[in-house]
């Protein structure tokens, strides 16, 4: 194959007439021309985070710096404890059914296999366990709620 062919079959591709070719000669040569298909993309929507306290329509995106009231600066104190965050995104459960008591609630003592909750993704319910040792000092994810992927569910001390 002469040099001119390719760079005409190159110029078909690019004017769109040709996916792909693919050539191979007796005598060993091989060629594969293939253009990529222009991906369409849907319109990206940005989503508040299920923390965020200011809450937006589901089909708007958040507002960007400067469009929100300004906030009186806090002064934090530091978080005692540790995090137990959700390993996936889904609906948040406190007990394996509705009738039953929660798996954990405040005060209560905890180790690494304890389960501390559930979460639902596509109709499987995954057990949350806690992963470290400790006393349940706060649950911040109430149940049947939405949570994201490293939402903080509780805090342990």
């Amino acid at each position: 194959m002469e040099f001119k062919q390719i760079k005409e079959l190159i110029a078909m591709v690019e004017k769109g007439r040709v996916d792909r070719i693919r050539i191979k000669e007796k005598d060993g040569f091989e060629l594969e021309v293939e253009r990529k298909a222009e991906l369409h993309h849907a319109p990206v929507v940005a989503y508040p985070t299920f923390e965020s306290h200011h809450k937006f329509p589901a089909h708007s995106t958040p507002p960007y710096k400067g469009h929100l009231p300004e906030e009186s600066p806090k002064a934090e104190k530091p978080v005692e404890g540790k995090f137990i965050t959700a390993p996936l995104v889904g609906t948040l459960y406190q007990a394996p059914t509705p009738d039953d008591p929660p798996f954990v609630k405040v005060g209560d003592r905890v180790d690494e296999n304890t389960v501390v909750c559930i979460i639902e993704a596509m109709k499987v319910m995954n057990e949350v366990k806690a992963g470290m040792s400790g006393t349940i000092a706060e649950i911040l994810v109430s149940n049947a709620h939405p949570v994201e992927f490293g939402t903080k569910l509780i805090r342990i001390v």
